[in-house]
């Protein structure tokens, strides 16, 4: 039951960014309309334009291992408060990522209860959109940062994977840019 109301509030919150137009447009990949197969279709299109102008494309992919365990709390719930959502919403999700415990069962063993205050869980229906959420003012801090150094680099989100794109006449000036 749990997992059903999870996946119905992940629907709604999604259903609610998108109708506000919230999210990045360089954030694919977990969300409704924006599938991760999206980020391939765009990378491939960044570099066949790059090709048609003779242009070098550089790239630098990460992941960041241990997101969704990580994720700040407050943070969160001021980002969602931000997004125009309720801030009954915001304190929802605060209480609820919050003070945890669980147990497990094994047969006839009961283990004894414990605290899992780490964050949303991987594979949870939530995650993908808490994560947009989250890292939404980085990529804007970063993209207004980059604009204003002048450095030609796009960025790609999904999920918790990045992909920075840079763009040049020569390839050593498009990776001397991904190196900044």
């Amino acid at each position: 039951m749990g997992k059903l109301i999870e996946k119905v509030i992940g629907e709604r919150l999604q259903f609610n960014t998108a109708a506000n137009d919230f999210i990045h447009p360089s954030q694919l990949g977990g969300l409704k309309f924006k599938l991760t197969i999206d980020a391939g279709v765009t990378l491939t299109h960044i570099i066949q334009t790059g090709w048609v102008k003779n242009l070098s494309t550089s790239t630098l992919a990460f992941d960041i291992a241990q997101f969704f365990p990580s994720l700040n709390h407050w943070l969160l719930s001021l980002i969602m408060k931000k997004a125009g959502f309720n801030n009954c919403i915001g304190l929802f999700f605060a209480n609820y990522l919050v003070d945890r415990k669980t147990n497990y069962l094994w047969n006839n063993f009961l283990s004894p209860t414990f605290n899992v205050n780490v964050g949303v869980g991987q594979g949870s229906a939530l995650s993908p959109i808490l994560s947009a959420l989250y890292l939404l003012p980085f990529i804007y801090i970063l993209e207004n940062h980059l604009k204003n150094l002048k450095i030609p680099i796009s960025f790609i989100s999904f999920v918790n994977n990045g992909l920075f794109i840079c763009q040049s006449n020569s390839l050593d000036i498009s990776n001397s840019h991904l190196f900044l």
